[in-house]
């Protein structure tokens, strides 16, 4: 479903990125985890184009990401992107939120929008929040809203930057039992994460990441087992210890 291969990026001088490869099956569930700086969040968002890399390839379903004749936003439009920040229209309802991406990139009919979009609102339990506008949720609700705004796409497979680490650490689970859910219904996942308990639970694979590289690409077992780097070893040490 995703392939990545030898990805590197720079900001000018600096480099952020060094030669990243990796795959993830289709149905498959990886978190990519590591300390704050390492890259994550920047090689998640370069697998469906929203940072441009300088070096490598990055293939999703066939379409090349990097090749200059691939429609982006059509793309994008296949590719759920789940944000920290949840990314939500404050003017609009989230009925409006939910259905407005539906109409104007996939060109449903609001009736046949409203509907996709009230159905995904029931799933992540907050049919009773339509007609509110986003600022009047809690920060947890407003990501449980961004999950069905970018699940009413349809999307053969979703990314996660961090989605719970905005959040209130009571509203942290809320999140996360969604994100199981689908997991468990063979959503192709990709999730940048420091929740280990999460990890623990659905991943299939986890890869972690320090100073722009992939450090370690492991089964969830192996990985939690016993981790082959040191710096993976260090950064569990400090992760689990509480």
């Amino acid at each position: 479903m995703i392939e990545i291969e030898n990805i590197s990026k720079w900001y000018g001088q600096f480099r952020v990125l060094t030669d990243c490869s990796t795959s993830i099956r289709k149905g498959e569930v990886v978190v990519v985890c590591g300390p704050s700086g390492s890259g994550k969040s920047t090689l998640i968002k370069c697998v469906n184009g929203l940072e441009p890399f300088q070096k490598g390839q990055i293939v999703v379903n066939g379409t090349p990401v990097n090749d200059p004749k691939t429609n982006l936003p059509k793309l994008r439009s296949h590719v759920g992107m789940v944000f920290q920040n949840f990314e939500l229209f404050p003017h609009m309802t989230i009925t409006d939120n939910l259905t407005i991406a539906q109409e104007k990139v996939l060109g449903r009919s609001k009736d046949e929008a409203r509907e996709n979009g009230l159905k995904l609102l029931d799933r992540v339990g907050l049919m009773a929040q339509a007609e509110k506008h986003p600022g009047q949720l809690s920060g947890g609700q407003q990501q449980r809203v961004a999950i069905a705004r970018a699940l009413a796409m349809d999307p053969i497979c979703m990314l996660f930057d961090e989605p719970t680490s905005a959040l209130d650490p009571e509203m942290v689970n809320e999140v996360l039992d969604v994100m199981v859910e689908l997991a468990q219904e063979g959503m192709t996942m990709m999730c940048v994460t420091h929740e280990m308990g999460f990890a623990r639970k659905v991943a299939h694979r986890v890869i972690f990441m320090d100073e722009g590289k992939i450090i370690e690409d492991a089964t969830k077992d192996d990985f939690f087992g016993t981790p082959r780097s040191d710096r993976a070893q260090q950064f569990l040490a400090k992760i689990l210890q509480h």
